[in-house]
């Protein structure tokens, strides 16, 4: 697994507590190659592994990325798997919207905050730690919504948005990580429809054996990520391997 990376790697999974992050630490610690992982989300994660260190913050929020830097500390950082996004929030009153009446100004704001800025800041949380010889791998989630090439069906305005941005922030921020280290990797990864809280309101319309487990997503992205090199940075992959247009 991950054969990119050296033995004992040290990694970073933000949004540890939901359904693919969990599965993606899982399947990390299957693995006697990692050394340490940071398993980042709101509420921290119970796990009796040496290994893990648990912590609890909110990467949306300035605060958040401080306590995550901090707990790095000096350490390099050889794997960067971003699982944090909203397509919902009951709190917040967002619904993906359908039509265009329905579109509204602060919760597209809040949808881009969390989909795009956050991604970005956690690269810029994390400027000095993937700085450079060392292979380093950076997978963010997107969506294959987040395509405008692949856009046929229209609606869902914010969350399309913010995933489209995300993927021109992560292309953006692969150019600059490939100066600081030539050997990183920076790409944006669709997980296809997988049994979570996020999709859980819209399962019904999804094919049948469309509904991935958290699981077979994990394990079906981190093979991606192994077969991606450096020549690959900035490019945006599905869970079968298959390139998405932009």
């Amino acid at each position: 697994m991950l054969d990119y990376l050296p033995k004992d790697f040290t990694a970073v999974v933000t949004g540890a507590s939901g359904g693919i992050g969990h599965a993606v630490i899982e399947a990390l610690l299957a693995s006697s190659k990692v050394g340490s992982v940071i398993a980042v989300s709101r509420r921290a994660i119970d796990r009796s592994d040496t290994r893990v260190t648990a912590l609890a913050a909110d990467v949306t929020t300035e605060e958040g990325l401080e306590k995550l830097k901090e707990t790095l500390g000096e350490r390099r950082l050889d794997f960067l798997f971003n699982a944090v996004g909203v397509l919902h929030d009951d709190t917040h009153d967002i619904q993906p919207e359908k039509r265009l009446e329905q579109f509204d100004a602060d919760a597209f704001a809040h949808v881009m905050h969390v989909n795009a800025a956050t991604p970005v800041r956690l690269l810029a949380t994390f400027h000095n730690a993937v700085k450079g010889s060392h292979p380093c791998i950076v997978a963010s989630l997107s969506a294959r919504v987040g395509s405008i090439g692949d856009n046929g069906f229209g609606g869902w305005y914010s969350y399309r948005a913010s995933k489209a941005a995300h993927n021109m922030l992560m292309k953006t921020a692969s150019i600059e990580l490939g100066r600081l280290n030539k050997n990183a990797i920076v790409l944006s990864l669709h997980p296809g429809t997988t049994d979570t809280a996020l999709s859980k309101p819209f399962q019904a319309r999804v094919p049948e054996n469309k509904l991935f487990t958290p699981a077979f997503v994990a394990e079906s992205l981190l093979s991606v990520i192994d077969q991606r090199t450096p020549e690959d940075t900035g490019s945006f992959w599905d869970w079968a391997g298959e390139r998405i247009e932009w």
